[in-house]
């Protein structure tokens, strides 16, 4: 599949998608940039804004399996990956598959289980693979997670460890819709006789193996390539940041610049591409001073600040 191909292919199935969710194509294209990195997307936004339909469409459009694991403070690990289970008849343990062996995995409000909980998810976002009582079991492929959680309401909830921040490619939000979109959404409530919309398979795992690996294709000059580390060693210079983002960040920002830039049918990158993403890449990985988080200072803002600074190659 070359690049062109694939920019179809994507076009196709952010339309699908768009056809059961009231929301700006941009976000789509971010949670698409996320999987197409081979990464994994954490939305971070109030009830009601469709967070949760917005993964069950994408994996259905995708044609991959979904499940969705509802994150509270009683889960534990095994719940999530799995355990052993006594085999009477074969005299020994079998192991019994946990929620995180599909496609596509919705983790609902993550910040909801205690840290142990959520470290189990971080071997199979990095590894695609999990290990249970010693055993180590391959996850299916393409696997994606899209993690949850809700900024407004604190109580009871328990915030991600940088380590496991660091393991999403990008986080973004759906936010409000616009007058027009919420009336849209009542026109569509109306014309359908189920509660929750629903959309027709675009793609197959197959095809989803095959897209996630052109943008391993795409090239990025050496100017870009300084371009972007530029971008990311600058967030570690701000007077606002505590830790700014790690070589695996500035990894992920090439990887999500390349999806980019197949998403737009190109075979190469250009500065645009590391504007578009540098946002909902970059954003959720910086750890600001005490000073900073005091006087609420946005994070999306210091990576606007630092596009703004550095200086920006022309690329023929």
């Amino acid at each position: 599949m070359d690049t062109t191909e694939a920019s179809a292919e994507c076009g196709a199935v952010l339309d699908a998608i768009s056809e059961a969710v009231i929301a700006e194509r941009s976000f789509f294209e971010t949670v698409l940039v996320g999987m197409l990195s081979e990464g994994h997307v954490l939305l971070e936004d109030v009830p009601g804004t469709g967070k949760t339909l917005t993964a069950r469409v994408f994996a259905t459009a995708l044609g991959l399996s979904f499940n969705r694991i509802q994150f509270t403070p009683d889960l534990l690990p095994t719940d999530v990956l799995g355990t052993h289970v006594y085999n009477e008849s074969a005299g020994e343990f079998d192991f019994q598959p946990g929620p995180v062996f599909s496609n596509v995995v919705l983790a609902d409000e993550i910040n909801r289980a205690p840290p142990k909980t959520q470290s189990a998810l971080l071997e199979a976002m990095e590894e695609g693979q999990v290990t249970v009582d010693g055993e180590t079991h391959v996850l299916p492929q393409p696997f994606f997670v899209i993690a949850t959680q809700n900024p407004v309401e604190q109580e009871g909830t328990f915030p991600l460890p940088e380590a496991q921040i660091d393991r999403f490619a990008v986080k973004s939000s759906i936010g409000y819709p616009e007058h027009e979109e919420e009336k849209e959404l009542l026109r569509r409530r109306i014309a359908r006789k189920s509660r929750s919309p629903t959309v027709e398979p675009v793609l197959d795992a197959d095809s989803v193996r095959e897209l996630r690996a052109v943008p391993e294709s795409v090239r990025v000059d050496e100017d870009v390539l300084d371009y972007i580390t530029s971008v990311a060693r600058s967030t570690r210079e701000d007077r606002r940041v505590e830790v700014g983002v790690s070589p695996r960040g500035t990894q992920r920002l090439l990887e999500a610049v390349r999806a980019n830039a197949v998403l737009d049918g190109r075979e190469y990158v250009v500065p645009e591409d590391v504007k578009r993403v540098a946002v909902p890449v970059l954003a959720h990985r910086l750890v600001l001073t005490p000073d900073a988080a005091i006087e609420d200072v946005e994070k999306r803002d210091i990576v606007e600040n630092v596009l703004d600074i550095v200086s920006v190659p022309t690329v023929e």
